[in-house]
């Protein structure tokens, strides 16, 4: 009995220091800790393939004049097949060749204009590098037929991935780069493939001519993807910076992390969305201020952590699809519009008035420009009706971008602060969507006024913010590797969040069970962890 009361004690004691361990979750929880911590142990040596991304060692390799990427045998095939860039130059050379050590200065040249965060064009085309005189990559150049060094082949990147090339095959969308032993005559062949005219001296925010037209081309809207990232990540960023999360906010920030977890286009960001959810008590509990010195640390805490939300690549510095002529035109406010037109075509009817309400919360509260702030939430407080169908709220939003887009035409053409390059217009163009047009006028004064087909706008914003924009999103090479282990399998949701469950998100619990798994870990474990803490703390009082 006294060896009983020992261990009794012994257990309570184990408790007391540590009330998650009575957790039955906690073992599960530990190990999938651990073979989290052990996948990201695994992956710290591939920094080199994140050169062109600008972010970790990948960015002070760029800054010490390396910008193209070097893939081997083990990465080449995952990194090509979620690459972002519509075409890549792949370099095959060996390390003890001094033509191809000569031949380097050239290519990083030109790598430089497109890869890394400064890059003139971001997005266009991948520069990588192979070096066939490591062990590991004989067979991989061998499926390249390799006779010579430098040896550069061109085309799009999922085109390189699980396959083999020689120059006797007919139709191929690989091609040899026969021309390419400078830097000019590189960049020269690459302008007749593209019918472009990029030059060496191109600099950052300083090629208005060369942007490609991404509101009038359809094509352009599968590289938002990477933007939408980009601005949840810097939301989240800019609500950290500024400490706005406090006793009458944090309610509407959990709300839209539920939208997110559900909706959100990026299957990275739904994860990144989710862990934060699991943690969001921990960081910001609902009876604690955060003027106190201890939720000062907790929010350091979390800002060490922001980039996760989206992934260890994101915030990668830059845009693409919402990449302005300035750097101070369009960007984040581009991005979030879109994340916000893609949240709205994706959820359910049942989902649509509590959706608007926690956009509207969401901007209210967290959206830092204030005159913006204040006129999107008045046109929010003018909707009398509640919304009944996502097909009501995915056209509210689009006219409401519209009137601001329109309010905006014409602050910016008397202050001359614009984009010359994508000036404020009424959306879809009618070259775009020719059916969404019933008619369309100018007004004395050139404004141009529309009498739309809501019948074809509808399928239009599901198709271009909904099935392009999803389909369109790759995982990145460092996450197709954390997919074949096993923590994948815990954590993983459908690659296209179209197949999420129609229901309303009331709560966490709501939207995880009815559709996604990351939404159900989430609330789930929100959940143990209150129930641990009022278990332990009646406990306590029990023996007190």
């Amino acid at each position: 009995t006294n060896r009983s009361t020992r261990a009794a004690r012994v257990s309570e004691a184990d408790r007391r220091r540590d009330p998650a361990s009575a957790d039955p979750m906690a073992p599960a929880a530990a190990r999938i800790l651990v073979l989290v911590l052990a996948v990201a142990t695994s992956l710290a040596g591939r920094a080199d393939a994140l050169r062109s991304l600008g972010v970790g060692d990948g960015a002070e390799a760029a800054a010490q004049g390396d910008y193209a990427v070097d893939l081997n045998a083990t990465s080449f095939d995952a990194f090509l097949t979620a690459s972002r860039e519509q075409f890549a130059v792949v370099e095959f050379f060996a390390h003890w060749c001094p033509a191809c050590r000569n031949y380097k200065p050239h290519y990083e040249k030109v790598a430089k204009l497109f890869n890394g965060p400064n890059a003139a064009h971001p997005g266009r085309i991948l520069m990588a590098r192979v070096d066939c005189a490591s062990k590991v990559n004989v067979d991989l150049c061998s499926r390249f037929s390799v006779d010579h060094y430098p040896f550069l082949l061109w085309g799009p990147p999922p085109k390189f991935a699980n396959t083999k090339w020689d120059r006797k095959q007919e139709k191929s969308d690989i091609k040899l780069i026969d021309d390419g032993r400078t830097a000019e005559r590189l960049l020269m062949w690459i302008n007749k493939q593209l019918e472009s005219s990029f030059t060496l001296d191109d600099k950052k925010y300083e090629n208005e001519n060369m942007l490609p037209n991404s509101t009038s081309d359809p094509k352009q809207v599968v590289q938002a993807i990477y933007d939408v990232e980009e601005a949840t990540a810097h939301a989240l960023q800019i609500i950290l910076e500024h400490k706005m999360i406090k006793a009458d906010t944090r309610d509407s920030l959990i709300r839209f992390l539920q939208i997110l977890v559900a909706h959100h286009p990026s299957k990275r960001c739904r994860r990144g969305s989710a862990e934060l959810l699991i943690n969001f008590d921990d960081h910001w509990p609902s009876n604690l201020s955060l003027s106190s010195q201890d939720s000062s640390k907790l929010l350091e805490s979390v800002a060490a952590d922001n980039h996760k939300i989206c992934g260890k690549e994101v915030p990668r510095g830059y845009w693409i699809f919402c990449r302005g002529s300035k750097s101070e035109t369009r960007g984040f406010s581009c991005g979030l519009w879109v994340l916000l037109h893609s949240l709205t075509v994706q959820i359910g009817d049942g989902e649509s008035q509590s959706t608007f309400t926690s956009i509207c919360d969401f901007i209210h509260n967290f959206f830092i420009c204030e005159e913006c702030r204040k006129h999107f939430y008045d046109m929010c407080s003018s909707v009398s009706v509640p919304f009944k169908s996502a097909r009501d709220l995915s056209l509210w939003l689009w006219s409401t971008h519209n009137k601001v887009n329109e309010r905006l035409m014409k602050e910016e053409k008397d202050m001359g602060t614009g984009d010359p390059s994508f000036p404020k217009a009424i959306w879809p163009p009618k070259a775009l969507c020719p059916s969404c047009y019933r008619s369309s006028s100018r007004t004395s004064d050139g404004a141009l006024q529309v009498d739309w087909n809501e019948d074809e706008v509808f399928p239009f914003l599901v198709n271009y913010y909904g099935k392009t924009l999803v389909s369109s999103y790759k995982e990145t090479y460092m996450e197709s590797l954390q997919g074949r282990t096993q923590v994948g399998a815990a954590l993983a949701d459908d690659a296209s969040s179209s197949h999420a469950a129609r229901v309303p998100i009331g709560a966490a619990l709501g939207v995880a069970a009815a559709s996604c798994t990351f939404g159900a870990l989430a609330c789930f474990w929100r959940t143990q962890q209150k129930n641990r803490k009022y278990s332990y703390r009646l406990h306590s009082l029990k023996k007190i």
